[in-house]
């Protein structure tokens, strides 16, 4: 915005236009749409006590314009200032000094000031581990909240005396008569919030039916191929295993089929009996093998029928 001193002191808008344009070719924001309320005072002295205040609130009749102009006579320098509330969309609040150290949170929306209590809570391990809707509170807790027990439904109304309206944003001004001046002109960057480009077409994207679809079967798709890595990640380990040390795998292996195999069966073996090779040289033992090899020639077969869409024969 800009001061213009000439005998009669105005105020106008002003601001970078790429602050207030939301995408090229769209219609710009009214100035006064990113305030909720504006002061200015001007020296009570010069003025006196019923005309040095000049303030501007946002009612639900309000129309938006691109700015304020304030006049007032005067031949002298006057010191003004200006006292800018913005209109936070959705409200924000300040928080109390004692929970704003504690949680790090200074000025915020109440949804991201009940998500930063929360992970505190959470990380300072302050809910009841037998009763999960009860938060046992910690020493700081205790001084901010004033009780040394409470339910997280209490939360909010204990909260609601803990929050304040954000500070004005305040600008010291003076505004020169003095011809000579060459500061006809004072700027000011204030940083405003402007909607999301990206956020209408987001909705759009997710509330159309087809989208959601489309999302659900690469949802699907995502999850096929994890599963299918992971198959693939244990098929390596194996072989990877195998070729690494051949005869440590090999023992391994056939300590794991036999205990697969007693569990088949169920029949407790004999430990001292399985660690002679005559074990198995007996009758029982190639019938055993070959069903084994059979049933993972099926399990790899079925595997390829999936993964190439066809039947094999």
């Amino acid at each position: 915005m800009c001061l213009h001193c000439k005998g009669l002191y105005r105020l106008y808008p002003w601001c970078d236009p790429t602050v207030l344009y939301l995408q090229p070719g769209k219609q710009k924001r009214k100035f006064s749409s990113f305030f909720k309320s504006l002061v200015i005072e001007l020296d009570k002295e010069l003025y006196g006590p019923d005309n040095h205040l000049v303030e501007w609130h946002r009612m639900p009749t309000t129309q938006e314009t691109d700015g304020f102009q304030v006049k007032r006579p005067g031949d002298v320098n006057v010191k003004c200032t200006l006292l800018l509330m913005l209109d936070h969309q959705p409200p924000q609040y300040k928080l109390d000094p004692r929970l704003a150290r504690l949680l790090g949170v200074h000025t915020q929306t109440r949804a991201s000031i009940m998500q930063a209590l929360w992970l505190y809570i959470k990380n300072n391990k302050l809910q009841d581990s037998h009763e999960k809707e009860y938060i046992n509170c910690n020493r700081y807790f205790r001084q901010i909240f004033g009780c040394h027990r409470m339910r997280f439904s209490e939360i909010p109304m204990k909260l609601a005396g803990l929050l304040q309206h954000p500070d004005p944003i305040i600008i010291n001004h003076m505004i020169s008569v003095d011809p000579t001046d060459q500061k006809k002109t004072a700027c000011y960057d204030i940083d405003v919030e402007v909607d999301d480009p990206l956020k209408g077409q987001m909705n759009s994207f997710l509330s159309s039916t087809t989208n959601q679809q489309e999302i659900a079967a690469l949802e699907m798709k995502i999850h096929e191929t994890i599963e299918y890595i992971n198959q693939l990640k244990t098929e390596r380990d194996f072989m990877l295993s195998f070729s690494n040390n051949p005869q440590d795998f090999i023992q391994d292996w056939l300590k794991s089929q036999s205990r697969d195999l007693k569990l088949m069966t169920d029949v407790t073996g004999n430990p001292e009996e399985e660690r002679r090779s005559e074990f198995y040289q007996e009758a029982w033992v190639p019938e055993a093998v070959g069903r084994y090899v059979y049933s993972k020639v099926q399990q790899r077969r079925q595997e390829l029928e999936q993964v190439l869409g066809i039947r094999l024969t």
